[in-house]
């Protein structure tokens, strides 16, 4: 029988301490899974997770930079080595400088593409020497709702700050394609690619901005912004054995965004 269980999974998850990714996180641990959150800043993560005792004995920390090859590896090779095997990973770090769809340049498109594309491809290359090794593995990609849709600018007209840059759209445009085409490609080795496209889920400190929030929330189905628990358990589906018979597709987390 197939169920949510984790008990027996390792994950790994890339930018596992931020607005989202610890939500992810808490309820992966929450299902039984051990997870180690892949980052750069080992002080942002445990400041994250230090309040919640419960996480501790599931919980590791490793270093791994996603903008170089080397670092990537030798967090994938530390954790095999720990764990003698990687059940899922999930690709939802993301680095960018850069805003203006105008006066953007070269350096910012770059480094956008580089943290949003290229970052995941570097992760899913380098994590399936293991998962072929033993004939299985699920990969979890993060796009996003303005992969699939333009941004409705006029919701930015009095918050032009908030504005979303042209490059994180194409970016996660593209890591919807590459899902796809992983999935296609590696599913004769027992290996499942999903994506996940969050619609807003905006941070704490854009929250802070009520009049931006009900603009962001009258675009959407259900008439609010989502929480970090609402994505959550589309990664512990996606993750469990439930989702086994699933592959290439892209699940749409947006309250109804790009229904209408």
């Amino acid at each position: 029988m197939y169920t949510f269980n984790l008990d027996s999974k390792v994950i790994l998850i890339t930018g596992g301490y931020g607005h989202l990714g610890k939500a992810i996180t808490e309820s992966l641990i929450f299902h039984g899974a051990t997870v180690y959150v892949l980052g750069r800043n080992e002080s942002k993560f445990l400041d994250s997770f230090n309040t919640n005792r419960m996480l501790g004995e599931n919980l590791f920390f490793s270093h791994c930079d996603v903008s170089d090859t080397t670092s990537i590896k030798s967090s994938f090779d530390n954790v095999y080595k720990n764990t003698g095997k990687i059940d899922v990973l999930i690709n939802n770090a993301v680095y960018l400088k850069g805003q203006s769809p105008e006066l953007m340049t070269d350096d910012e498109w770059n480094t956008g593409i580089d943290g949003t594309l290229n970052s995941v491809f570097k992760c899913i290359r380098e994590v399936l020497p293991f998962m072929k090794k033993q004939g299985n593995g699920k990969i979890i990609n993060v796009s996003s709702m303005y992969g699939m849709v333009a941004p409705q600018f006029e919701i930015y007209n009095n918050f032009p700050k908030f504005l979303n840059p042209p490059h994180y759209g194409a970016a996660k445009a593209a890591v919807i394609q590459l899902t796809k085409y992983y999935a296609s490609y590696l599913g004769a080795d027992g290996i499942n690619i999903n994506a996940v496209t969050p619609g807003p889920f905006p941070s704490k400190d854009v929250q802070l901005n009520p009049e931006f929030i009900n603009e962001l929330s009258k675009k959407t189905c259900l008439n609010r912004i989502g929480t970090p628990e609402d994505l959550a358990g589309a990664f512990v589906f996606l993750s469990s054995d439930a989702s086994n018979f699933i592959t290439g597709q892209n699940i749409v987390i947006d309250g109804g965004w790009t229904a209408k």
